[in-house]
């Protein structure tokens, strides 16, 4: 049994019901491009809803990470990884929540203690310090000198403002050398292998309270403890990995041992395309959002094969991509089902992409001829990396045929700026969370199912929902559709939504098994994300949909709705921007 198995198998045991787990495009959901943890998809629960499945929860969820992207390439760092999560929805707290994950760990996976370090909230003016999970560690035999008290590391909230708690991360000496007496989270041959979150506060403008209900959310990375278990120090060396590193190499000819970096770029950035391109929501390729970051990833993958004088003329990625579809088919179907989806995005961009390298190449020859010295500087050095995508090993290796130098310390700068602009911009994007759950996303939220009933009204049936993102200021709307909509059709579309708002429907919420649910008519965007139990909103008699929340209780609050753009979003996909007033 592998741990994925093994993992879910124990915390069934122990009373959880597993469930789906959602796509790594998260619904409803604009504070982040990609379902980054498995909380995530539990916000609407975490905040309070009724989980149809009760309250203990466990599940394997699929999740990328773009924050750290840089890093990639290392021994243990992944864009796409499976977290395994357990949850306690106000059942069970702190002494529960760390026995479980102590046994699972000590007892199940036969990991010893001495190997095993863990830190705890320090405290600070606002909030005293978890004596409390520190007792239970010393209970269980983990000595004074394995536990560190932090302060900024050991508190989590996922906004401003909202839930909030300290937290307790395990972790691992990952080494072959001498066990030091004294844990220093530091010190990196202690790798953090599982977060056991408590939400036993909520913050807001006028200070942080105790939750009357107290939840559980715990974390533990698939990738990095196959690799503890199996006794390897490089998770590329795991089982996770074998066949795509041993495929590598035949692809190339090279051993992965002298062209590690490479060769772990490659296999992470093509898994992690597969997963983003086998998505339900159908992102591409593109210049923004989900599609940048999917573009970014192949062509990462491309430089990266170059350097392995990978023949781009040759469907290595294809075979790449079918082996990773084939090793994690049977615990995500949609990988089968969107097979030929994936393929065709990663052969395309290839191609797009071998064209930007002739263009540069072409940039290239006419910055040096320009050149007056002997010397290629900063600017084009990063315009090269910028415009046509050219790492600066690349760089300097052209340069070097013509006996000309790079500023590589300058171009460095150049990149350090260019990260830290990227760096803010993604924390402005992925600062919310559990906070932007706020009355006006609730509003914009309820008018989604309006909307969609209303299109398959005055549109057809044959309307459906591909894709939604909302903020505090408008919604956005995907939907199948063989036509741009007609100046009379948006019209019917916002009048009846609008006569729906001003009727103040009411809006139910049942639970119920899905098959039931789908033979009631009720209508959903991703089938297979959701569990056999569902929760369904009706909306009056004029919508009704599987749904996570949140919503509204009478149509009446939404104001007044307004259409102010629709547009192609892709082959088949048209997009409406609307706004509440």
């Amino acid at each position: 049994m592998n741990l994925k198995d093994l993992y879910i198998d124990f915390f069934v045991r122990k009373g959880h019901k597993q469930i789906p787990s959602a796509p790594v495009v998260p619904e409803n959901d604009p504070s982040v491009l990609f379902n980054t943890a498995g909380m995530q998809p539990l916000i609407p629960y975490l905040m309070g809803e009724q989980h149809p499945y009760g309250t203990r929860l466990v599940d394997v969820q699929k999740c990328i990470r773009t924050n750290d992207l840089e890093n990639i390439g290392d021994t243990y760092h992944h864009t796409f990884f499976e977290m395994l999560g357990n949850w306690s929805l106000g059942d069970y707290f702190k002494e529960e929540s760390i026995n479980y994950s102590f046994e699972f760990l000590t007892k199940v996976l036969n990991i010893p203690i001495e190997k095993l370090g863990v830190t705890i909230f320090k405290g600070n003016d606002l909030i005293p310090k978890d004596e409390e999970t520190k007792k239970i560690w010393l209970s269980l035999g983990i000595k004074e000198e394995r536990i560190k008290e932090t302060e900024i590391d050991n508190f989590w909230i996922a906004g401003e403002t909202g839930p909030c708690g300290p937290d307790t991360e395990i972790f691992y000496f990952r080494s072959d050398e001498e066990i030091p007496e004294y844990f220093d989270p530091e010190d990196t041959r202690w790798v953090e292998i599982w977060n056991n979150v408590f939400m036993q506060y909520k913050k807001d403008e006028t200070g942080i309270h105790e939750l009357p209900k107290k939840n559980v959310d715990t974390g533990m990375g698939v990738e990095r403890v196959v690799a503890i278990l199996e006794g390897v120090n490089d998770n590329y060396e795991s089982s996770i990995w074998k066949s795509t590193i041993k495929l590598l190499e035949q692809i190339t000819g090279l051993s992965y041992y002298g062209n590690e970096r490479s060769m772990r770029i490659i296999a992470d950035h093509i898994r992690t395309a597969v997963f983003i391109s086998a998505d339900p929501t159908g992102i591409k390729p593109s210049n923004t959002d989900q599609g940048y970051i999917l573009r970014r990833l192949i062509r990462g993958a491309i430089r990266h094969a170059k350097n392995l004088n990978i023949d781009n003329n040759t469907d290595w990625e294809q075979l790449l991509a079918k082996n990773i579809i084939n090793e994690y088919k049977k615990y995500y179907k949609e990988l089968e089902e969107n097979e030929q989806v994936v393929l065709d995005v990663l052969k395309n961009e290839k191609i797009k992409f071998n064209r930007t390298l002739e263009k540069g190449l072409k940039e290239f020859e006419k910055i040096i001829n320009n050149l007056k010295d002997n010397k290629l500087d900063k600017d084009n050095a990063f315009k090269l990396y910028d415009t046509y995508g050219f790492p600066i090993e690349l760089t300097e290796e052209l340069a070097h045929e013509k006996n000309i130098s790079v500023d590589k310390e300058g171009f460095k700068e150049k990149f350090k700026a260019h990260q830290e602009l990227s760096r803010k911009g993604s924390e402005e994007k992925f600062k919310g969370g559990l906070a932007s759950r706020g009355e006006q996303e609730t509003k914009y939220h309820t008018a989604t199912h309006l909307l969609n009933a209303a299109l398959k009204q005055v549109v057809g049936d044959y309307v459906h929902q591909k894709g939604s993102n909302i903020t505090t200021e408008r919604m956005r709307f995907d939907f199948s559709c063989d036509h741009k909509l007609t100046e009379e059709e948006k019209q019917k579309v916002e009048d009846l939504v609008n006569k729906w708002i001003k009727e103040d429907l009411k809006v139910t919420k049942e639970e119920m098994d899905k098959e039931t649910a789908l033979k009631s008519g009720a209508e959903c965007m991703f089938i297979e994300r959701y569990p056999d139990i569902v929760t369904v909103y009706s909306i009056g008699n004029v919508s009704k949909e599987l749904c996570g929340g949140p919503h509204v209780t009478h149509t009446s609050v939404l104001g007044t709705f307004k259409i102010i753009k629709e547009e192609a979003s892709s082959s088949g996909v048209r997009r409406i921007k609307a706004i509440l007033n």
